[in-house]
């Protein structure tokens, strides 16, 4: 029997069967290529626009979530999170593109700060359980990383929403490309480059 096992996973959604939305899903090559953080900021609209009522958040039928409707919604957030060289590299980039948004749309309540991936992977483990267990998703930046098993996530936005701790480590379960992974963030957070990523935290 595991001791001190815990778990937390906020109540996401799927389209068609996907897991939250998927840039792989765009027509448009630049967003194709590089529209992960106008996907990450599509998909927390969308779980806003669910579990906490901010329907503005989201243009199309929030329960009737279809590709094509997400599709578009991420043209629409293009502008605001619009892929570029070097990508959105920073929390700081995301804040202020996703702010403009919420400002746009009208929504005052919910707000950001940006959690720097210099910090310590405890402190990272305390922040995300917070989060989650105060019912935020995080949207969360990895830049390189020198573990090959860590590729398909490099240089990329994704949204956690839930967290699982087994026997005193943190395994958290993220969205991205319409897929739930599970990872151990002691090892995703610790990427081995002094360049590093970091965490947006809603509030």
């Amino acid at each position: 029997m595991q001791k001190n096992r815990m778990e937390k996973v906020l109540e996401y959604f799927t389209i068609d069967g996907a897991v939250g939305g998927s840039q792989a899903w765009f027509h448009n090559v630049v967003m194709y290529m590089g529209g992960c953080a106008a996907a990450t900021a599509c998909d927390s609209s969308i779980y806003f626009a669910l579990h906490k009522g901010w329907t503005n958040l989201y243009p199309f039928d929030i329960h009737h979530l279809t590709k094509e409707e997400y599709v578009r919604f991420a043209m629409k957030m293009k502008p605001y999170l619009k892929p570029r060289v070097g990508g959105v590299k920073k929390p700081s980039m995301f804040i202020e593109g996703y702010a403009a948004y919420l400002k746009d749309v009208g929504n005052k309540t919910l707000h950001m700060e940006a959690f720097e991936g210099e910090r310590s992977d405890k402190e990272a483990e305390h922040y995300i359980k917070q989060q989650i267990d105060r019912g935020y998703p995080v949207p969360y930046l990895m830049l390189r990383h020198q573990d090959a098993r860590y590729k398909d996530f490099e240089w990329h936005w994704f949204l956690c929403y839930g967290y699982e701790i087994r026997d005193d480590r943190m395994w958290i379960a993220v969205a991205t490309y319409g897929q739930k992974s599970m990872l151990l963030l002691q090892e995703l957070w610790n990427t081995g480059w002094e360049e590093k990523g970091g965490m947006i935290g809603f509030y």
